[in-house]
């Protein structure tokens, strides 16, 4: 999250008054993430007091908007533990503030948790296979924007800012994984919507009588239709590393892994092409992070992101493979 435009407490307090969701008390802008302008709002309705989230869509439009949204709104009312969008009286759930799309969801309890353990991973696996499954009968289509298409457009780009050692991993991963999407095994994985982002800072945990309680996924804002192993790799590649080696940890993996097949059978195909979407994973965001490193855009609190960590990742993933015996069998 970020703030590239800002929103007074007037044009705020309007659009939550148009929403029914009360008398706003509080606000602040969020400093975290990089794609949308994010505030965290506090409303009043009588003697009772709600969180909310306020977002600016940056860069996503009106007609791609209402698949991420509907897609929330999908699996919430499926019990999925997702931010719920709010509609105003005609069914509507996105607005127009500013000049820019935007949309109000209810604020998720607890918080990130940037040093998971097994039990984390295992919670995440089970909830994104749940996820998964949940989606099957969603009716909107919409590609994964960060896809391969993508990745082929993207990498010219930001080649020019690359050493020769660098240019030469990024130009080779992207041929290999061409090469993978042109399969028939790859044509073949299942598919449907995915979160296609699920870091630790986009999941949230609280304790509830002592125990530990996932109580949600939010930021589908890079969602779209994709395999699902890709959903598994990009989520493997950050909740089961060690950030500052880029180092594949088995434990928490195999916990993940266990959960999520628990909830939903890994096939042949996805155990088999699991490495080889780890690596795709690893590709997408150190790609994303050299563009957004390199060619920032204005913002207020942005904070940009290290493209070495993912480019670690990728040199793990393609060096070690068979780190992944013991958990993609």
């Amino acid at each position: 999250m970020a703030v590239y435009t800002e929103v007074s407490t007037k044009e705020a307090r309007t659009l939550l008054r148009q929403l029914k969701l009360g008398e706003l008390k509080a606000m602040q802008g969020c400093a975290g993430g990089i794609e949308n302008t994010n505030y965290f709002v506090t409303t009043q309705v009588d003697e009772e007091t709600r969180d909310y989230v306020l977002t600016l869509f940056e860069r996503l439009t009106l007609t791609q908007l209402p698949f991420y949204l509907r897609l929330m709104k999908h699996l919430a009312e499926r019990g999925i533990p997702v931010p719920d969008p709010t509609a105003n009286a005609q069914g509507d759930l996105v607005f127009e503030l500013k000049g820019k799309p935007a949309a109000v969801v209810n604020r998720l309890p607890g918080k990130s948790e940037l040093a998971p353990t097994a039990a984390h991973c295992a919670a995440v696996g089970a909830t994104l296979a749940k996820m998964h499954l949940a989606g099957r009968d969603f009716a909107l289509s919409q590609p994964n924007l960060r896809g391969l298409p993508w990745w082929n457009e993207t990498v010219p780009v930001v080649l020019p800012y690359l050493s020769a050692t660098q240019a030469a991993l990024i130009q080779s991963e992207l041929a290999y994984q061409n090469h993978i999407a042109a399969s028939s095994a790859y044509a073949a994985l299942p598919r449907g919507p995915i979160h296609a982002d699920l870091f630790r800072d986009n999941v949230m945990f609280d304790q509830v009588d002592g125990e530990l309680h996932l109580t949600g996924f939010f930021d589908f804002y890079f969602a779209g239709i994709d395999s699902w192993l890709f959903d598994i790799a990009v989520t493997l590649n950050d909740w089961c590393v060690d950030l500052d080696t880029g180092a594949h940890n088995v434990e928490r993996a195999q916990s993940f892994l266990a959960a999520y097949g628990a909830v939903r059978t890994l096939e042949q195909a996805e155990r088999e092409l699991l490495p080889a979407m780890l690596r795709g994973g690893a590709l997408r965001f150190w790609i994303s992070r050299l563009w957004d490193y390199h060619l920032p855009r204005e913002a207020s609190m942005l904070k940009a992101h290290d493209p070495g960590h993912f480019e670690r990742v990728l040199r793990e993933r393609a060096t070690h493979p068979d780190l992944l015996s013991a958990v993609a069998t």
